[in-house]
């Protein structure tokens, strides 16, 4: 049974989950927004907005949390600290919405668009 336990599988063993999200978080904080399933999008959302709030922090050590828990991007280190970390400075918390899209195509699975709120 599953009780108490609120992270979803995925479909993958626990490195590739952590992969998947990894690059997952690096095409959303590049791209402002990506086109996911349900299930990738909701379980993104909380990994996401808990690296923009630790660079809202702005020192050394955000940084090199961030980085590590990217998987070594600079460049995404660099956008959060320098691009949302000022624009959600008054925020306290709720940086994403996820906007469903419906089923796509022949696909059981829906989609889900998830983005930055402005």
């Amino acid at each position: 049974m599953r009780h108490h336990k609120k992270n979803r599988k995925l479909g993958r063993e626990k490195a590739q989950r952590t992969a998947l999200l990894r690059s997952l978080a690096r095409s959303l904080v590049l791209e402002e927004g990506i086109t996911t399933t349900i299930a990738k999008a909701k379980e993104l959302r909380p990994f996401i907005e808990k690296m923009v709030t630790m660079s809202k922090l702005n020192n050394l050590a955000s940084r090199r949390i961030i980085a590590t828990r990217m998987g070594g991007a600079v460049d995404v280190v660099k956008k959060l600290h320098e691009t949302y970390a000022p624009r959600y400075a008054q925020r306290a918390g709720g940086y994403t919405r996820i906007v469903r899209l419906g089923k796509v195509g022949k696909r059981v699975l829906e989609a889900a668009r998830i983005e930055f709120v402005k």
